[in-house]
């Protein structure tokens, strides 16, 4: 053969072998993902973590969120592992081994703990070279060493919201984000976490530290779990988006109001639906709309039905507890409802001490420039009479219930006819307001209330400081 030939196939040949297609095989993802082993903690506990990873290591940067970020710990160079995910992940957890665990200090304060997760290598062998980065995040609460010691007022966060929206895993409590358009009934805490903090909860605890106020913090599942340290409060917070309540945190909840307690609702569409916690808190179920599925259905005692608190099967509204409920609410600016209007609120008892020192007068508007009624919202069925709103207390409003100011707000229909006692076109209002029955109950009846705190709105600063400084002393 001649030789020219023979080097010319040869070099065919070396080619074929490294060709983009075959350099490019055996580069995998590069990902890291993780989750805490409880979602709240007390100083002298370890936190537990979860990880798996395409990584032979990753990165750990743990801190405290607030009016500044806080960086308390960190560490390189752990070994990394990939661990495979369960097809019944989002209802059954990962199973993932611990990866490793962090004492808690007595000088971690109270808070909201972000964890980021990074891993980073050179990519490919051959080709797809370059620095690769992968980062994602976790979180856990650190309760107070001493509940009450510091502090007279409890942020219980949103914690039971963030899991039935997670869709890691593939399914939530939703079927929009659900794979296939499937909604789950079942959702587990043992996976990576979805959070709502940043949007709701952070602007209120920006503000509050920044004019000086201290919290105390646990989690939703801590007034089920935990109910004892609610004595060592006068004030227990629910903000932003509160949607998912057990029926041991509202036995827990109002025991606490019945003996004198108080609570403020800076929330909306808040207690919505009842959930039931499983596997002790590791999980929670609900069925929503098909309730008829749900097995408690099958037994006759709708107690623990899973399904909206204010079902008429339940017969416990959680106006019973809030003053207002989402089936006399609905959204504005969201779900397309009222979307080029004004997300304001209209003053009807500006005398009352909610509004003291906002000099503010009847039938006056204020919170437009943040959207402080936004997105999903709570009333009460109302009687007009002489232009001012009073609740006709069908609904299970508290008769000690004041609307102090109100606002437009609708379902949208496909939110709403699953409902069968549902009245087509109704539209609701928005309802800010308070009652007394043994302790004061306040509620903003929006979502979007902390959104005029991040904005600086004078009234809604001096509303929330009137409701903080009364109700907790």
């Amino acid at each position: 053969m001649n030789p020219l030939t023979n080097y010319a196939l040869i070099l065919s040949a070396s080619l074929l072998l490294i060709t983009p297609a075959r350099a490019a095989e055996g580069v995998p993802s590069l990902f890291v993902e993780g989750y805490a082993g409880q979602r709240s903690y007390a100083p002298g506990e370890d936190v537990t973590f979860h990880v798996s990873t395409s990584a032979a290591k990753f990165s750990v940067e743990i801190s405290r969120l607030g009016v500044q970020t806080n960086v308390v710990w960190t560490k390189r160079d752990l070994a990394g592992k990939e661990y495979p995910v369960p097809e019944d992940a989002s209802a059954q957890g990962c199973r993932w081994p611990e990866a490793f665990r962090v004492p808690i200090p007595s000088e971690w304060r109270s808070g909201y703990y972000v964890v980021k997760f990074h891993a980073e290598d050179a990519g490919g062998r051959w080709t797809q070279r370059g620095r690769r980065t992968a980062e994602s995040d976790a979180f856990f609460v650190v309760r107070a060493a001493e509940p009450g010691k510091n502090s007279k007022i409890l942020l219980q966060l949103a914690g039971n919201t963030y899991n039935a929206y997670n869709n890691w895993g593939g399914f939530s409590l939703y079927a929009y984000n659900g794979l296939s358009k499937n909604q789950g009934s079942r959702v587990s805490f043992d996976r990576p976490p979805a959070s709502q903090f940043r949007s709701w909860e952070l602007p209120f605890v920006q503000w509050a530290e920044r004019e000086g106020y201290t919290l105390d913090y646990a989690v939703n599942s801590d007034l089920e779990f935990r109910p004892e340290i609610l004595k060592h409060y006068r004030l227990v917070l629910s903000i932003g988006h509160d949607e998912y309540w057990s029926g041991p945190m509202r036995d827990h909840l109002e025991k606490f109001i019945a003996d004198g307690g108080n609570a403020a609702f800076f929330s909306g569409n808040s207690v919505c639906w009842q959930v039931r916690s499983e596997d002790n808190g590791r999980a929670l179920t609900c069925w929503k709309q098909s309730y008829s599925t749900d097995p408690v259905w099958q037994t006759g005692d709708f107690k623990t039905l899973s399904t909206a608190w204010s079902h008429h099967l339940l017969k416990r509204p959680e106006n019973q507890l809030t003053g207002v409920g989402f089936l006399w609410g609905g959204y504005r600016k969201s779900h397309g409802q009222f979307m080029n209007d004004p997300a304001e609120y209209t003053v009807h008892r500006p005398e009352h001490w909610v509004f003291a020192g906002t000099g503010v007068q009847r039938e006056e508007k204020f919170g437009d420039k943040d959207t402080i009624v936004g997105y999903e919202c709570d009333g009460c069925e109302l009687d007009w009479r002489d232009g001012l709103p009073f609740p006709t207390h069908r609904d299970g409003t508290p008769k000690s219930f004041t609307v102090l100011a109100t606002c437009p707000v609708r379902w949208h229909p496909n939110d709403a006819e699953w409902y069968e006692r549902w009245e087509k076109g109704r539209l609701g209002n928005a309802c800010l307001g308070v009652y007394t029955q043994g302790g004061t109950v306040f509620t903003s009846g929006s979502t979007d209330w902390s959104h005029g705190l991040r904005g600086r709105d004078k009234i809604v600063d001096r509303v929330t400081r009137n409701v903080l400084d009364r109700l907790s002393k």
